[in-house]
């Protein structure tokens, strides 16, 4: 398949000079009053080339007679369908904006969830899914002339034994450890199952800091666009909760994502139990509940201190009493003294002589 080089020549029209020096005033004046635009050119992380779908349709190809595709104006992804054993068809367009010649490598690439939710694609040796899938008949390099715009055209081979259902890859084009990835959306025909569910739900923080943390997993074999919903519980009757918004998040088949979602409406004293509640389009809908204790840290630690200050008063009490009662024996006797009878020790001499006067 040829690599089809565009390059743009722009056209220069030939004005009066009134009207180039008109034309020229009011420029003047237009940039005076504007700010400045972006040095696009400038940029440390601008590659000096894009990549995005052709204008056109993916093209499903049976044996030798391939159906015609009606070509439309911007396309965000590619968008490609088809049954098992089916070749798919579609161009990816490269566009050089700098006076210099790019090398960009080409390559497809299995598409995931990273553990928050963003979309990420594997590295080259990585994919063994639809990302394998996608070859480019030109080769995987593509020269691109400085102000040149070059349509390269690739193909998905979907397997024959490919289970039904989306395959999210992507094609990456690389150059001096740069990458840019445009989505590939590929659904394989046959019945397809939307369905997730809720684990791992835990309240973290307190107050406005609040949130409810928890992880989502598809379990079926679409991807799921999610909304969520929290309802809350508590001791004292029902505490405010977050009504229905969808999640930016885009949930592959097969991943889980932890996300956390913020409360505002937490309490400051009560114990709630947090039910969180997600829905898809499809009929998906899954439901993970958790229970915390809220209380004032301030309150609690001045409750502790005077449990601790109760509790301690009756031990006090009982110290004092054991002493007492190991100096004195029950019945006010001396140690060694019997009961009933004079204590033999001697009384002291100053005693004995008043007794005798």
């Amino acid at each position: 398949m040829p690599v089809l080089h565009a390059p743009h020549l722009p056209h220069v029209p030939q004005v009066p000079r009134v009207r180039r020096c008109a034309g020229l005033l009011l420029l003047a004046a237009a940039l005076y009053a504007a700010p400045a635009p972006p040095a696009y050119g400038a940029a440390a992380d601008d590659p000096g080339w894009t990549a995005e779908p052709a204008a056109g349709q993916a093209v499903p190809r049976t044996g030798d007679r391939p159906s015609t595709a009606r070509p439309f104006f911007t396309r965000p992804f590619f968008y490609m369908a088809g049954t098992a054993g089916t070749v798919l068809e579609d161009r990816l367009a490269l566009a050089n904006t700098t006076d210099q010649e790019h090398t960009v490598t080409l390559r497809g690439a299995d598409a995931y969830n990273t553990a928050d939710g963003a979309f990420a694609v594997r590295p080259a040796a990585g994919s063994t899914g639809a990302g394998a899938w996608i070859s480019f008949g030109a080769g995987t390099t593509v020269r691109i002339p400085p102000h040149t715009r070059a349509v390269v055209p690739f193909t998905v081979t979907v397997p024959p034994s490919s289970p039904p259902g989306d395959h999210p890859a992507a094609v990456v084009a690389t150059e001096a450890g740069r990458e840019v990835g445009v989505r590939v959306h590929l659904r394989v025909g046959g019945p397809a199952l939307a369905a997730l569910t809720v684990e791992d739900v835990a309240v973290r923080g307190r107050g406005a800091a609040a949130v409810v943390a928890y992880t989502l997993v598809n379990r079926g074999n679409v991807a799921l666009a999610p909304d969520l919903s929290l309802r809350a519980e508590g001791r004292f009757g029902e505490v405010p909760g977050l009504g229905a918004r969808a999640l930016p998040v885009e949930l592959l088949p097969g991943q889980r994502v932890e996300l956390t979602e913020p409360w505002p409406g937490a309490p400051v004293l009560d114990q709630v139990r947090v039910t969180v509640t997600v829905t898809a389009p499809g009929g998906a809908r899954a439901e993970g509940s958790a229970s915390a204790w809220f209380l004032p840290w301030r309150a609690a630690g001045w409750t502790g201190l005077g449990l601790l200050a109760l509790g301690a008063a009756p031990a006090a009490l009982f110290l004092v009493r054991s002493r007492r009662t190991r100096r004195e024996p029950p019945g006010g006797e001396r140690p060694g003294e019997t009961p009933g009878r004079p204590d033999p020790t001697p009384a002291p001499e100053h005693e004995l002589t008043g007794a005798s006067r």
